[in-house]
């Protein structure tokens, strides 16, 4: 903040107490810590999914994370609340030029330019000008330029990589377990979920991005199924994320 800001609020705050009627002080400060206090959070994701993660780590000062379709560090960022904490992690992306954004906020992190699925493979990217809305899916590209307000700005072909492939090379040697994962890749979800040897790196919580469906719907999902082999069970729900914690934690 630079210097002449805050003469300035300093005096404006001055100026508030001159004018202010001395009994009322005790009235506005009640105000400040029931309302306005430390208490109150800010959430960077699209759904409210960081206040749901911190409920589940509310004790864990420090902790490691990963997210797959991380799309940018602080604007629907499932992760960024995380990192003011003080939590480090790995952030993956494929739109080309997105981790430089990320390099310049968030240096702590590892920050990879690399599209995930769960085999090699060349693949068409759809980028948008609402980035939000990049992926692989033509189908899902297909039905946003349908909306009138998205258009493709470029597509580019690429090539993928599997998840545990990244995590044998990025992985710190200090982190020896993964607090939680999260994925929302635009249509790619399930085959960047099945990319991650979950018997050797197992998070202990996972968001996955399924679209639509009812809770009794999503039990029966190919998401759903897939992890309950690996002992994941649902335990929370947004819009359109579905959050799995495993059974030992």
């Amino acid at each position: 903040m630079p210097q002449l800001f805050r003469v300035r609020i300093k005096m404006l705050k001055n100026f508030v107490k001159c004018i202010t009627p001395k009994r009322l002080i005790p009235f506005l400060i009640k105000v400040k810590n029931n309302y306005l206090g430390s208490h109150v959070l800010k959430s960077y994701s699209q759904e409210g999914e960081d206040m749901i993660l911190r409920r589940i780590f509310e004790n864990k000062k420090n902790g490691f994370y990963l997210d797959v379709g991380a799309h940018h560090p602080k604007r629907f960022s499932n992760t960024y609340f995380f990192y003011k904490k003080g939590w480090r992690g790995i952030n993956i992306d494929a739109m080309p030029g997105s981790m430089d954004t990320f390099n310049r906020v968030r240096p702590r992190d590892i920050n990879i330019e690399q599209p995930i699925s769960d085999e090699q493979q060349t693949l068409t990217y759809y980028a948008f000008n609402e980035p939000a809305l990049n992926g692989f899916s033509k189908k899902l590209s297909d039905s946003y330029v349908e909306m009138k307000n998205y258009s493709i700005i470029f597509t580019k072909e690429l090539e993928t990589k599997r998840l545990d492939s990244v995590l044998d090379t990025y992985l710190p040697n200090d982190i020896h377990e993964i607090d939680f994962l999260t994925i929302d890749v635009e249509g790619l979800d399930f085959q960047v979920l099945k990319s991650i040897n979950l018997a050797k790196y197992q998070p202990k919580v996972i968001l996955v991005e399924i679209l639509g469906g009812t809770m009794s719907e999503l039990s029966n999902d190919e998401i759903t199924i897939y992890l309950e082999k690996y002992k994941y069970g649902m335990y929370a729900k947004s819009v359109n994320t579905v959050i799995f914690r495993h059974i030992t934690f």
